[in-house]
């Protein structure tokens, strides 16, 4: 039995003319929940598409609990609950027409569970999904996600476009999934207030390329902001700086601090800031 949960070894995506992604690695333990962060076409959603075996690889390898994700995708299916950003029910069924559809389709679903969660989450039982709002469609797109007791959540941009209420509901979901210790999320997503509240490792993307993956809390260590002068800026040594904005008034940075030489004040950076400045800023 495989030690993580999800590995990608050195995946790579080339569609006409791009290459979407350029060898991403990261692995995710169980008990974790685990971001993957960029802005709108960092490849976040492709990732997802190849994880899901929903688009084909032109590189790498992706096991999902030790197995294959493209030969051992059928057997797979059950142990893995996904939430993309629209969720593809039938607009014509209401709540307890779309349990029944899903004690047809997974052998372990769970009627119960997933209309105790329904109910706590004030899905209505006769209204059709069609007459649902966005954020009420995301509350059972997640219910039947995880009704099947998975083992794996994936959750694609599901929060993007949801009032701050609904959003923190489903943050709150995601917590009480991981209590239990053999399961383990991975969520996209742009909206980095929401990560830093329930993650335990962010992967940060940029144009297809994995620019970092780190245990959340360590990043204010590894990272800070210094503010000097240009020519100050040019005595370091440039592995030390990931990312600057130039002004007339001088030069803000994030570095590493461990490249810092002694002496330097170094102000701690929030993890939006750095990640717009390793983008925008690059050195």
């Amino acid at each position: 039995m495989s030690e993580y949960v999800l590995e990608l070894r050195g995946i790579t995506k080339i569609f006409p003319g791009v290459k979407a992604l350029n060898n991403v690695q990261f692995q995710l333990k169980p008990g974790e929940i685990h971001a993957l962060m960029g802005e709108n076409g960092a490849g976040k959603s492709t990732t997802i598409k190849l994880i899901l075996n929903m688009i084909h690889r032109d590189g790498g390898s992706i096991s999902i609990l030790g197995r294959d994700n493209v030969t051992e995708m059928q057997s797979l299916k059950e142990e893995i609950g996904v939430v993309l950003d629209e969720v593809g029910l039938p607009e014509c069924l209401n709540r307890r027409q779309v349990g029944n559809i899903m004690a047809l389709t997974f052998k372990n679903w769970d009627s119960d569970y997933f209309e105790a969660l329904c109910v706590k989450l004030g899905v209505p039982d006769q209204k059709k999904f069609g007459e649902y709002s966005k954020g009420m469609k995301m509350k059972i797109g997640i219910a039947v996600a995880m009704s099947h007791h998975p083992k794996l959540l994936i959750l694609d941009e599901a929060t993007s476009g949801l009032d701050p209420v609904v959003r923190d509901d489903v943050l709150d979901l995601l917590n009480d999934f991981t209590r239990d210790e053999n399961h383990a999320v991975l969520v996209s997503s742009h909206i980095v207030s929401d990560l830093e509240k329930i993650c335990d490792y962010i992967a940060f993307m940029h144009q297809g390329q994995l620019m970092l993956c780190e245990e959340k809390d360590r990043l204010t260590e590894l990272y800070g902001l210094i503010r000097c002068s240009a020519e100050q800026l040019k005595e370091l040594n440039p592995q030390a700086v990931i990312g600057k904005r130039e002004s007339p008034y001088g030069v803000e940075a994030v570095v590493r601090r461990a490249e810092l030489p002694a002496g330097w004040e170094v102000s701690p950076i929030d993890i939006e800031e750095l990640f717009v400045m390793m983008v925008r800023g690059r050195a």
